[in-house]
């Protein structure tokens, strides 16, 4: 039986079940026309950027199942481009329509009335955002279930158009009003009153709303999975901040979320005892935790509430100054369940830190920790005690000053699965570190060397694994990306924005060696002309993202 032969139903469930990702579909729709058609149909998420515009009627042709559509990197008005979605014939499940100038009133009625299937729509960062906007939404997509209008530039949202949104959208299970600074207790309340299916809301940056409302809709709506708020800190004159003190009405009413999974307290005063209510209302259930920046609670507060809640799996606990590596230690014994950490801006937390969490957390995959002091030798700086630990995938150490190749490598030693490896700012890392590095993690696809300062980085091996790797900024030359070009020719993206060095020569041998570069970024490359970008759209067209080195577009 040959290819031709073999039903297309039967390969498309092939596809399927090998779970491929977008870029091994690609290579798979180069092999006939057959696999075109199949993984065409297999697409069911597209971004759009401006050069693809005119090519919107046949991509839709093209990819007919799409349920994703993201229009959120388009520059400039396109209310033209709503009328071509709308006379698709997709049944779309999400639209993101982000960093818009303004929502067309007459793109979105006439979207929803040939997509009422709609179930979420993202609106995030428009340039002007009304009452009207929110009162068509709520017309048109009468089935939404998940809608973000947050942090509009311009924002004249009211209570008059939340009301009137909550009253229509009775499948609504998540939504975003953060940065809306004219709505009050009236607009949550009606949510929590009118939305009988809300599980999720966010509201950053309403401080018209107060504690009180904030307790009110919690009792009305004690099913909440996820909340997400901050509580304002407030600046009086001359120096120094006054806390705004926490409600009792409000810390009693989180003692009511007992199904609450996740919640964002990020840059709010808080205390201790709000911190008790949240353990003794989440309790097992809580996932998710983020206290970034929040100030007016202590260790015994932080400790108690992930003591209570030890399936924590997400924490955030980004810019609390008063963790040492003694607080991660007796931390870590409740952290069993922990995949994520973010501990950047913690400045007293040294290498200890990073040892005592990947040896207490079993499930850890993610670990960042940004600005801290790390490149410090800590009381537990001694490796003869860490077990090596095969689960953590992702590691961000960027703008770590201090941090030298010594570290770096006692890191990457007991993180031999490490998949993505962010270095951006640390300046003490050396090129022959990296290439250690690379040596001892081979299953690295993600390298972020930004900033670095680097300029030798040879490799005498071949790194096939590597997809991604950011060079920005750094003093690598012509010879540098020759051996780049022979070791990394599995690329996809490369980033040598600001590498003044870099001469058309060495990208040229980039370009010609790595067959699978996707996405390139030249902008202020200093040595590379225009002429040269030309060339490369001509006889390159794979490459679907050039930074031309004048910044003045890009081709896709």
């Amino acid at each position: 039986m040959t290819v031709k032969d073999f039903p297309e139903e039967c390969w498309e469930s092939v596809f399927r079940f090998l779970g491929l990702g977008h870029h091994h579909l690609e290579s798979l729709s180069l092999v006939c026309k057959q696999f075109l058609a199949i993984t065409n149909r297999l697409k069911f998420s597209l971004t759009v950027y401006d050069p693809t515009i005119p090519l919107f009627p046949r991509l839709f042709l093209r990819f007919p199942r799409l349920k994703i559509l993201d229009l959120s990197l388009l520059n400039g008005h396109h209310e033209h481009l709503l009328h071509q979605i709308s006379q698709s014939g997709l049944d779309l499940d999400l639209i993101n329509l982000s960093n818009q100038r303004t929502l067309s009133v007459d793109g979105l009625r006439e979207l929803g009335s040939n997509m009422r299937n709609l179930r979420a729509l993202i609106c995030s960062n428009i340039g002007s955002l009304r009452d009207s906007h929110l009162v068509i939404i709520a017309y048109c997509f009468p089935l939404l279930e998940e809608l973000d209008i947050s942090f509009p530039l311009n924002s004249q949202t009211s209570d008059f158009g939340v009301l009137r949104l909550s009253s229509m959208l009775e499948n609504l299970r998540k939504i975003n009003i953060s940065g809306n600074h004219l709505i009050t207790d009236k607009s949550l309340f009606s949510l929590c009153q009118n939305c009988l299916s809300l599980e999720e809301i966010s509201f950053f940056i309403c401080f018209k709303i107060t504690q009180t409302g904030i307790a009110s809709a919690i009792r009305l709506r004690p099913g909440l999975r996820s909340i997400s708020f901050n509580i304002e800190k407030k600046r009086i004159h001359g120096p120094g901040l006054t806390l705004t003190p926490i409600d009792l009405n409000l810390i009693d009413s989180f003692k009511s979320l007992k199904g609450l999974t996740a919640i964002d307290l990020s840059n709010s005063v808080i205390s201790d005892e709000f911190l008790f209510a949240l353990a003794e209302g989440g309790g097992l259930l809580l996932k998710q935790i983020t206290l970034q920046d929040c100030c007016n609670c202590t260790f015994s507060g932080i400790s108690y509430v992930l003591s209570k809640c030890q399936s924590v799996q997400c924490l955030d606990l980004r810019k609390v100054d008063f963790l040492t590596d003694e607080c991660i230690s007796k931390l870590s014994v409740f952290l069993l369940s922990l995949t994520t950490i973010n501990l950047s801006g913690c400045c007293q937390l040294t290498n200890s830190t990073f040892f005592i969490l990947t040896r207490n957390c079993p499930l850890l995959s993610e670990i960042k920790m940004e600005r801290t002091y790390l490149g410090v030798e800590g009381e537990e700086d001694s490796m003869r005690d860490f077990a090596v630990n095969l689960e953590v995938k992702k590691v961000f150490l960027g703008d770590n000053v201090l941090l030298s190749d010594a570290s770096l490598l006692k890191f990457v030693s007991i993180c031999p699965s490490l998949q993505i490896l962010d270095l951006i700012g640390c300046e003490g890392v050396s090129g022959e570190g990296v290439v250690e590095v690379l040596k001892r993690c081979i299953e690295i696809r993600h390298l972020n060397l930004a900033n670095t300062g680097m300029k030798v980085f040879d490799i005498d091996f071949e790194v096939s694994k590597l997809k991604v790797l950011n060079l920005s900024g750094s003093r690598i030359e012509d010879e540098t990306l020759s051996v780049i070009s022979r070791r990394c020719c599995g690329l996809m993206l490369l980033d040598i924005q600001s590498c003044w060095f870099v001469t058309e020569k060495g990208v040229r041998e980039v370009v010609e060696n790595c067959k699978t570069l996707k996405e390139l970024n030249l902008k202020n490359c200093r040595l590379v002309s225009d002429d040269f970008v030309d060339w490369l759209e001509f006889s390159k067209p794979s490459l679907r993202i050039i930074v031309t080195p004048t910044d003045v577009g890009a081709y896709y």
